[in-house]
């Protein structure tokens, strides 16, 4: 059953009036809207999703990344409803998607989306473990791919790569590198690439 997203938004802003909530539309055939969050009030928001009686969005199944270096690419999957929200950061950012289902209700997803101040220094977006524990893996392999960092998680550390990986291989502007030293069997393109970097005999 799909959520009644434009009527929990302004219950939301009711419920919540000094939280940073707007409504996004999604003009695809699929027409699922979401609700972008400021990142300092996601855990709030969340909190009261959760434990509101007649809400209860007990399962938090997805978190997802994207980077976005051009935001004005986000605004045209997830447009801004008319005097909703603000000019999106003109240097890009990361964002973070967040699906939620209420099990007892039977219905969702509800789609929610916080995003960093800027793709480079300013990455932070509150952890919501504290809420939903299923976040923690998740949060963790967004950390790894993407470089957000979750401020408040009880273990934030890589979960795919190794721990002396440089980067974030989800990143748009990642470049792989050429020698694949930690290839145990390269081939193909792999092979061609690892050769010019080794003497052969």
């Amino acid at each position: 059953m799909s959520v009644a997203t434009v009527t929990l938004h302004e219950r939301l802003r009711a419920a919540l009036p000094n939280a940073g909530i707007s409504l996004r539309t999604n003009p695809g055939p699929s027409g699922q809207h979401s609700l972008l969050v400021d990142a300092a009030d996601l855990p709030d928001v969340c909190r009261f999703l959760r434990d509101t009686p007649d809400l209860t969005f007990d399962f938090l199944s997805n978190v997802s990344g994207v980077d976005w270096p051009d935001p004005a690419k986000a605004d045209a999957v997830a447009a801004p409803a008319a005097g909703e929200g603000s000019a999106p950061p003109t240097g890009g950012f990361l964002e973070v998607i967040y699906h939620l289902y209420s099990t007892r209700r039977r219905i969702g997803p509800l789609v929610l989306r916080a995003r960093t101040i800027d793709r480079a220094t300013r990455v932070q977006i509150p952890s919501v473990v504290a809420v939903f524990r299923s976040a923690e893996f998740q949060e963790r392999e967004i950390f790894d791919l993407y470089g957000v960092e979750f401020t408040g998680h009880p273990d934030l550390r890589r979960i795919l790569m190794w721990d002396e990986f440089v980067d974030h291989p989800m990143r748009k502007d990642y470049v792989a590198p050429d020698d694949y030293e930690y290839e145990p069997t390269p081939h193909a393109a792999v092979l061609e690439k690892a050769q010019r970097h080794y003497v052969q005999p």
